[in-house]
């Protein structure tokens, strides 16, 4: 479907073109490792905020965190939970390794998307891999939550890592459920992105209304 409407794209006098980029099979790999140890730097022992940002620090948040998990850690879901488990044990028997390794290959990972990026304006691609799924119930199997969780981020996790903006956009239904666009662009160029994205809601698609039931009184 996401071929179809970029075809479409011709309509706002867009030209569209077929490009590969091989590493984006290889992102996940690599997202993962920085993830997984980055998680449980930042939110457990960095209290959720971590160390050496510059930016504020709120220390009611990291307060109010650093006692909660201790108390609560039932509480948390359970792909959380596989990744503090996951974080803990690559700590105690890796020492770091694989988030080196990773960080070192994010930045092969991020001249990909920007060699790319010099002969289009935007990469488009869709924003999950398959039509929207329902969701798991309440007391579905731990395999399920978290196989349904991280089989949607293949396409959206890479650009985390990459750093390079990106945003969805509605683009049309299946089953009368939607699907989305997503949209990547140059380091700095937001502007582009949204300019294309105001266009594409005039031109092309614009967001559907939600179902009544979804509708706040």
């Amino acid at each position: 479907m996401i071929w179809n409407v970029a075809g479409s794209l011709e309509s706002m006098g867009v030209s569209v073109a077929s490009i590969d980029i091989p590493w984006h099979r290889q992102a996940m790999a690599v997202w993962n490792a920085i993830a997984v140890e980055g998680t449980w730097a930042i939110m457990m022992k960095g209290n959720g905020s971590g160390y050496g940002w510059k930016g504020r620090y709120s220390e009611d948040l990291m307060s109010y965190w650093a006692a909660a998990w201790r108390t609560n850690a039932a509480a948390l879901p359970a792909t959380v939970k596989q990744l503090l488990l996951m974080a803990r044990y690559m700590e105690d028997n890796t020492y770091g390794k694989y988030y080196a390794m990773a960080q070192n290959l994010a930045r092969e990972l991020r001249t990909a998307y920007d060699t790319a990026l010099e002969g289009v304006d935007l990469l488009v691609m869709p924003t999950v891999p398959m039509t929207a799924t329902t969701l798991p119930d309440k007391n579905a199997p731990i395999a399920e939550q978290l196989n349904r969780a991280f089989e949607m981020v293949v396409n959206t996790a890479p650009f985390d890592v990459s750093g390079h903006p990106a945003m969805t956009l509605p683009c049309g239904l299946v089953d009368s459920l939607p699907v989305g666009m997503m949209i990547v662009g140059r380091h700095g160029d937001e502007a582009t992105l949204l300019r294309f994205a105001d266009g594409f809601a005039r031109q092309v698609c614009s967001p559907p209304s939600p179902p009544n039931q979804w509708t706040q009184s």
